[in-house]
């Protein structure tokens, strides 16, 4: 049993899927979903060993795919635009807050999947009915957030590379604030630790868990602590280096290791 991070055309959804059959990088692939067959490209082979129970998500590559496959993926995307302007009419008329992004058809039933951005929760259902009557085929709904948003779009980040959740991202892990404190990055703002898509960066969660060990044993900052010179208030922590910057009592400032704690 071969696995594979594939991207999944219609959206750049990289997904992770099991094959009987060896691909190699690039190689065109039909992989199969609950609403129909998708057209997909394989990014690179996983290596390690596979344990189902620990993945989240994992699709199966029925084959790789055929020259008409291919037509048929290229037909329905011609017809993008006009089923997106259809979508944005419709919405209108019904006076529902949705800000349509993408659409793709799947192949085999082809299966419209429609996906939108949407302050909160949007009742579509009878949008969906309108929809299915237009384009006589099934129609789905599918609500995304900026980040997959910027996954689409790709770009680069602050750092001058690929964005992560293009590059090699599978599911788009979920960021908190606590990554940025325990990281000692909250205080330089939110317009700094933010990416593109104007949610905190992914790769605070690369290096968090390593944070918190590191910031095992260390005091909070504001508490006080004693040493041997006399008591001091934590005003900064150097989790790389266990270092502790203090305010003394007497107003002096002095740096100690970890280990110098009482």
């Amino acid at each position: 049993m071969f696995k594979y991070l594939v991207n999944l055309c219609g959206w750049g959804d990289l997904k992770i899927c099991l094959s009987n059959v060896e691909f190699k990088k690039g190689d065109k692939v039909i992989v199969e979903d609950e609403s129909g067959n998708i057209l997909g490209t394989i990014k690179n082979a996983i290596r390690q060993e596979f344990k189902k129970e620990n993945d989240a998500e994992i699709f199966t590559i029925l084959r790789e795919a055929t020259e008409r496959d291919l037509k048929n993926f290229d037909k329905n995307s011609k017809k993008e635009k006009e089923i997106l302007d259809i979508c944005r009419k419709e919405a209108k008329r019904m006076e529902l807050e949705m800000k349509f992004v993408d659409v793709f058809t799947t192949l085999g039933k082809g299966t419209v999947i429609i996906t939108f951005i949407a302050d909160g929760r949007v009742d579509f259902r009878q949008l969906v009915k309108n929809l299915s009557r237009i384009f006589h085929r099934s129609v789905r709904m599918r609500q995304i957030g900026s980040r997959d948003e910027a996954r689409n779009l790709g770009g680069c980040g602050v750092c001058g590379k690929e964005l992560c959740c293009v590059k090699f991202l599978g599911e788009i892990p979920s960021i908190s604030t606590d990554m940025a404190k325990v990281q000692n990055v909250a205080q330089r703002g939110s317009d700094r630790i933010s990416g593109i898509c104007g949610r905190l960066m992914c790769c605070l969660s690369y290096e968090s868990d390593q944070y918190r060990d590191m910031l095992r044993g260390m005091p909070e900052i504001g508490s006080v602590v004693n040493i041997k010179r006399g008591s001091g208030e934590v005003i900064e922590l150097s989790p790389l280096e266990q270092m502790i910057k203090l305010r003394m009592s007497n107003g002096e400032y002095v740096i100690i290791k970890k280990e110098d704690l009482k």
